[in-house]
Parts: C-alpha cells; structure tokens; sequence
C-alpha cells in the first residue's frame, strides 16, 4: 500500500484510463487507419504509466524536506521507504518505461521516436530537481507533460499511418486530440497554480520561488482565477456553436453539466479562497474537472454517431 501511495496509483490509472478513453471512446468510433495493434497500444500505456510512476518517485525524493513542512503525515521517503529504496525504485520504473517506449517504437517503424520517452524522463528529473522550484516555469512543465500525454497517440496511433490519401482525415482526428491536449493543458496549469498556493509555508521555508512566493497569494489567485475563465468561455462557445447548433443535446448536457458548470463554480472558488482548506478542495475540484472534460470526447463522439 505505501508503494501505490508513493507512485500516486489513482493519478495513474486515471492516465490509464484517459489514454484508453482516447482509443475506445473517439479513434475506434471514428474509423481511421489506426498504426496501433492493441498490444501495441497497451505498451503505449504502460510506458506512460511506468515513467510517470517514476516522475513522482524522484519528486518526493527531491521534496523530502518540504513534504515534512506541507503535509509530515503523508511522507513516505526517509519515514517508510528508504531514500536508497525509492531511488531503486525511481530507476526500475523509469528504466522499464523507456525499454516499453524502445520497443513501441521500433514496432511502429519509427525507432528515432523512443527519444520521447527518454525526453520525457529527463524532464521529469530535472523538474523534481530543479525546475520546480522556479516560478511558473515548473507549472508549465508539469501542465505540458500532461497535454503531451494525448499528443503522443496521436504520434503513434496517427501519424504511422497517415498518407496523401488520407491526411485531411488524419489531420482533423489528430487536431481534435490536441484541442483536448490545450485543455488538459490549461486546467493542471491553473491546478498546480492552486497547489502552490496550498504548500506556500513549506516552499517558503525550502527556499523555492514559486508564484505565490514571488507575487503574493492574492495576486497569485487573481491569476488563477483569469486562467480557469479562458477554458470556461471558450468552452460555452464550443458548446453554442459545435452542439447546440447542431442538436447535439446529450453531448452538451453532459458539456454544460459536468464541465462547464464545475468550471465557473470552481472560478467563484477561487475568487473567494482564503484558507489551506479552500485550495485543496480547489486542486481536488480541478482534477475531477480534467478527468470529465477527457470523458467528454466519448459522449460527444457517440452522440454524432447516433445523430447521423
């Protein structure tokens, strides 16, 4: 149990199910040249997965020192897990999910694409190491990776299989999964935003320059607050012109229900948070909102499926 804890397994399986979604609720339903077998595409996931495990291995590694200053129950390293142990650990996941990557890409043709995954690890290190602690930059590595975990199927599931005859196609399919990428993108940016203002006494002790060390708190809101409004317009935009102009009612119920209006609530949340309490509710909120707004390409999908 201390091992999933460490490895953060419920934000991995929500990656899992994420990419799976992807896969079975949009690409399936759409009927284009996939590159991928399924096996293949379990690989995907599990070299996303494993590498990512290993990201927030090296992450409390490197945060041992503020983790006892933000949350001392909840540390694991140097308390249950030896330091030496989880580097161990943080090796044999990183290692394994770049040796899955190795062999996807060989599989597909494209050997000169496992650099992705030995890219995304060494970011990921120098992230735990280093980036995090400089303002805004960290949040937008973290907010990137993520986005990036939907652009990489369309890198092996897309573009493998992508010709004259068909890249308009292949084109729209692969622009959809990045409009989803954007999103991903913006929301987590706007989350780990709200998480450093959460852990801003343990980061100001440490040393680190994070936003809300910077700028101040409030200032640091008001930015978070203008962030999670782009997503949210945007979105009532996309809903008029895309579903309701189209009498696509289930896919915009589900839109305006369960994450339009999470959005703008979660928007009132922020104005008005004070308290450590407010922003971790806040971070919880965020990434239910991440999970149905992924969700959301199934609904939509299925519903144009059965309107046509």
């Amino acid at each position: 149990m201390n091992f999933l804890k460490l490895i953060r397994f419920q934000n991995l399986l929500l990656l899992a199910l994420m990419q799976l979604t992807f896969r079975f609720g949009y690409l399936e339903l759409i009927h284009i040249p996939l590159s991928l077998f399924y096996w293949q595409y379990s690989l995907l996931i599990v070299a996303t997965v494993l590498i990512a495990a290993g990201g927030y291995v090296i992450n409390d590694i490197f945060d041992q020192e503020t983790d006892y200053e933000n949350k001392s129950k909840k540390v694991i390293i140097g308390t249950i897990i030896p330091e030496s142990k989880a580097y161990t650990i943080y090796a044999a996941l990183t290692i394994t999910g770049v040796a899955c990557g190795f062999v996807l890409a060989n599989s597909v043709g494209h050997p000169n694409f496992a650099v992705i995954f030995v890219l995304i690890a060494t970011i990921l290190y120098f992230y735990a190491s280093s980036l995090k602690q400089i303002a805004v930059v960290g949040n937008i590595v973290v907010a990137a990776l993520l986005a990036f975990s939907v652009i990489i199927i369309g890198i092996f599931d897309i573009y493998p299989n992508t010709f004259d005859i068909n890249r308009a196609q292949m084109s729209l399919a692969f622009s959809i999964l990045f409009d989803y990428a954007k999103f991903a993108f913006i929301i987590n940016l706007v989350r780990e935003i709200i998480k450093d203002i959460e852990d801003i006494e343990g980061d100001n002790m440490q040393g680190m320059r994070t936003l809300p060390i910077v700028i101040g708190t409030a200032n640091t809101t008001k930015i978070a607050f203008a962030l999670i409004l782009i997503p949210a317009l945007y979105l009532l935009y996309y809903a008029k012109t895309n579903l309701f102009d189209y009498d696509l009612f289930y896919g915009l119920g589900y839109v305006l229900v369960l994450v339009i209006a999470p959005l703008l609530f979660c928007a009132i949340k922020i104005w008005n948070a004070k308290e450590k309490a407010d922003f971790h509710f806040i971070s919880i909120l965020l990434k239910g909102i991440i999970f149905f707004g992924i969700l959301s390409i199934a609904v939509i999908t299925l519903n144009i499926k059965h309107h046509a």
